[in-house]
């Protein structure tokens, strides 16, 4: 029984430690641009994986595997909470892709990026021009983080000198016909305010309202039940035009 039990938890760590390397030697580029071969392909290495503990451990032992998975995966996350040499092993670094508006072809070639991969990233932060990049940085989690030349950024009413509202989270007042006491409480409310609004918007039952919300600026956001419009905008394709 101890010496099943020892071979579940080498097999699965041997598992865990050979995904992790394979997963740093794909690299982030798999992260990013996950094509259908690289899915088919990151579905065969976990499969593989996992048909070799289940051949190997026999009987309910082979259960042991995804507790012993899940803990490893624990104790690396605290490792790499504690240690930032961990850190970089297992979850690597940032690269920078873009310097000053130049390509770094070297950190390109070292990630085994091409000038497509790049464009298309690019063309998910709606950057459609090159020259408007002054930073590019490709972080671990193989998403790209864009900074554009300062004449290309929008203009914001810091930048016009103009004062603004703070706008935070609304709260919700009412939630499917029951009112949010908590947050009715918070914001310094009472029943008699909130029926006194939803009675000048011509609402005399709380069980009518589908949602209610209370933006930072103190305005009542109400959606009733079955007030749905009578003409739905249709975005899917129709089937008969040719």
């Amino acid at each position: 029984m101890n010496g099943e039990f020892l071979q579940v938890i080498t097999y699965s760590l041997i598992v865990f430690v050979l995904l992790i390397v394979l997963t740093r030697l794909i690299g982030k580029k798999l992260l990013a641009q996950m094509t259908f071969f690289d899915f088919v392909i990151g579905i065969t290495i976990g499969t593989i994986g996992g048909a070799f503990v289940t051949t190997e451990v026999k009987g309910f032992y082979v259960l042991i595997s995804p507790v012993v998975l899940t803990l490893a995966v624990i104790l690396t996350g605290y490792v790499s909470l504690k240690s930032t040499p961990a850190r970089k092993l297992l979850e690597g670094e940032p690269l920078v892709l873009i310097q000053n508006g130049k390509v770094y072809e070297k950190n390109m070639k070292k990630i085994r990026y091409n000038l497509d991969d790049l464009m298309m990233l690019l063309r998910e932060k709606n950057v459609f021009n090159l020259s408007e990049v002054e930073f590019a940085i490709l972080e671990p989690h193989g998403k790209l983080s864009v900074l554009k030349k300062s004449q290309h950024l929008p203009v914001t009413p810091k930048d016009l000198k103009l004062s603004t509202n703070y706008k935070g989270v609304s709260s919700e007042i009412i939630r499917d016909g029951q009112i949010v006491e908590q947050n009715l409480r918070q914001n310094n409310l009472s029943h008699e305010w909130l029926y006194n609004e939803l009675s000048s918007r011509n609402i005399t039952k709380i069980e009518d309202v589908f949602l209610a919300t209370l933006s930072t600026d103190g305005k009542l956001y109400v959606d009733l039940r079955e007030d749905n419009p009578s003409y739905i905008q249709e975005v899917e394709d129709d089937d008969s035009v040719i």
